[in-house]
């Protein structure tokens, strides 16, 4: 991806988010664009506006941490917008490269003890994804979980095609739009991570092709960390559940996730859970005897 256009639009976009009020500056009556000046920022950031404008330009290569670190208190970013910049810098002097793991992602397998712990796990869906939303390892209760995604060849098990490519997900996910967000969010959250990503590249062209809703959320560059939360589903054989995650980032695999769904103990989204655990056993089961 072009990184001066990454960098230039992350900015542009983060600074029109700020009003001056939130940034304890006068409003004014003559104001052309939203948010904040390029002017203002750059008093915030204690820079030269020639400077910050050299910046919002998209050249952030040589740009001290000092300096960053300014722009991002000046713009307000949170923690996954700074990363984010702080990524895009790293791209744009080349130290990503050296300093960042390879990852063959696409090749990769799950090791047999991570597969014996995903199994482990009985009373919730539990599974390894990349950056780019691909379902690389699951417990057979994330694979039932999934089992509209896995269900199209299509999707490629890939949960960002599901969101955005079928027609499924507006079913599986009763808070459609919040989801897709999430989504968009973090493809573009490792796109600032591994900039030269082919795959991701490949899946981002794809999916700003064929949909709408994904091509106007990319374009609000908007970025997250996604490692703990609350989600509602509706799946096609137990109905409603409302399952709490975590997501935990795999040190032996860096760039991977394991996340983790539960539901509160004694709740009917548990209860629920433990009926699509034992659909999943028994499809399991009688599944050999259907081919014979």
């Amino acid at each position: 991806m072009d990184n001066q256009a990454e960098v230039r639009e992350f900015l542009t976009s983060r600074r029109a988010k700020i009003t001056p009020e939130q940034a304890g500056l006068p409003s004014g009556s003559r104001r052309r664009v939203p948010g904040l000046r390029r002017s203002e920022v750059a008093a915030l950031a204690d820079v030269s506006v020639e400077y910050y404008a050299k910046l919002e330009r998209g050249n952030l290569a040589g740009v001290s941490p000092a300096v960053l670190e300014a722009v991002a208190r000046a713009l307000r970013l949170d923690d996954a917008e700074r990363a984010h910049l702080l990524n895009l810098a790293h791209a744009a002097d080349g130290s990503d490269a050296l300093t960042r793991p390879r990852r063959r992602t696409a090749q990769w397998k799950a090791h047999r003890s991570l597969q014996w712990v995903l199994d482990a796990v009985t009373a919730g869906p539990a599974f390894v994804r990349n950056g780019r939303m691909d379902l690389l390892a699951a417990n057979e209760l994330a694979r039932a979980f999934y089992a509209d995604v896995y269900a199209s060849a299509g999707n490629q098990a890939n949960l960002a095609r599901f969101q955005f490519l079928d027609p499924a997900s507006r079913r599986f996910y009763p808070d459609w739009e919040q989801a897709a967000d999430i989504v968009v969010a973090i493809l573009r959250t490792e796109a600032g991570r591994s900039p030269h990503d082919k795959g991701l590249h490949d899946l981002v062209g794809e999916l700003s092709t064929r949909s709408d809703d994904f091509r106007t959320r990319w374009g609000a560059h908007n970025v997250r960390h996604h490692g703990t939360g609350t989600k509602r589903f509706h799946h096609h054989t137990v109905g409603d559940l409302t399952l709490a995650y975590e997501g935990l980032e795999m040190t032996a695999a860096p760039g991977l996730t394991l996340t983790i769904y539960t539901a509160e103990p004694g709740s009917a989204s548990e209860e629920r859970l433990s009926l699509l655990a034992s659909w999943a056993a028994t499809s399991r089961t009688l599944a050999p005897h259907s081919r014979g």
